[in-house]
């Protein structure tokens, strides 16, 4: 199972962006970004703010932990 907190952070990064720039772009403080970096679940209100800020689809990425038979 994904952990999402750990692929926001790790994509996060990959971009060389900061905590600090995460939170200006979700009008939150760092605190908060830290405690999402920590959980394994998020709200996907949140999850969609977050793609949208880092230009990432994080609903794909815990999608494709799905192991869902082929569609007929």
């Amino acid at each position: 199972m994904v952990h999402i907190g750990d692929a926001i952070r790790q994509e996060m990064l990959r971009q060389g962006r900061t905590a600090r720039w995460l939170a200006e772009q979700l009008s939150t403080d760092r605190t908060n970004i830290y405690k999402i970096f920590r959980k394994a679940s998020i709200d996907t209100a949140l999850l969609l703010r977050i793609s949208a800020a880092l230009g990432t689809d994080f609903f794909r990425l815990l999608s494709d932990d799905l192991n869902l038979p082929p569609r007929r």
